[in-house]
């Protein structure tokens, strides 16, 4: 499915639908692509938002999960959002976490999936052999529980990212920001309901990790989709609409 990207005021977004604002966050090696179950299943309900996190574009001495979440405040000012719904996977549910943190009143609800922000096993523990192939291959599959939702648009993607200098340095920069920036002593003050949305054998940040963020989140609730891996919008994304859909319009008062 191709979207439109609109570009203003040095933001690059896809917007579909209207209504309710769900504000999507995507992982480090996260393409739009990734949420496109989400876009199609509640566009027609909601305004369907996917901000570009600007990953790549960073200054290196100030790459970090915290830009972002600077940067995520400045785009919702600008698009002038009240109350969003923020869903985040993998590094973007920790931005998504920070953003909550320092912005509370300007969400609604938090809907976490794979999210860093307590323990992630980046890169399944080694630092990607860019020109290898085979390798990334690998490593994109093991994202997933079923090897096959890596497809070989997905690789390449990914590929080409890690053959590029100046983003491979910065998704390091990113990763390592990300591991050392743990929420576990703040998630405490979080006090806007939570949904966490996570694989049952996802090995990136593993089921531990879901548990943690449900006793630490003090209104939260943890759905599990079996047979799944660290991205369930990609691999069970029907399951994954039915747990977001039950979740939204419980808060919808």
């Amino acid at each position: 499915m191709e979207y439109i990207i609109k570009e203003e005021k040095g933001f690059r977004y896809i917007e579909e639908g209207e209504g309710e604002v769900l504000l999507l966050l995507h992982g480090l090696m996260g393409a739009l692509s990734n949420w496109e179950g989400v876009i199609e299943a509640f566009k027609g309900r909601y305004t369907v938002v996917i901000p570009m996190l600007p990953i790549y574009d960073l200054p290196l001495l100030t790459t970090g999960v915290k830009t972002l979440s600077k940067y995520v405040h400045k785009f919702v000012k600008f698009k002038e959002y009240q109350k969003v719904n923020l869903l985040g996977n993998s590094l973007g549910g920790h931005v998504g976490l920070i953003y909550t943190l320092a912005h509370q009143e300007y969400v609604k609800s938090l809907v976490l999936t794979g999210s860093s922000g307590l323990y992630e096993n980046a890169f399944g523990g080694s630092f990607p052999k860019r020109e290898n192939y085979d390798f990334i291959k690998e490593k994109v599959e093991f994202t997933f529980f079923h090897p096959e939702t890596a497809t070989k648009e997905l690789v390449d993607e990914v590929f080409e990212t890690v053959n590029d200098r100046h983003k491979v340095i910065r998704i390091l920069a990113m990763a390592k920001s990300a591991i050392r920036h743990n929420m576990g002593k703040d998630l405490s003050k979080i006090k806007v309901p939570v949904a966490l949305i996570w694989g049952k054998n996802d090995k990136i940040t593993p089921p531990e990790v879901a548990v943690e963020f449900n006793q630490l989140l003090p209104d939260s609730e943890l759905s599990w989709i079996d047979e799944c891996g660290h991205a369930p919008m990609m691999e069970h994304p029907e399951q994954f609409n039915e747990i977001l859909e039950k979740f939204l319009l419980k808060i919808k008062g």
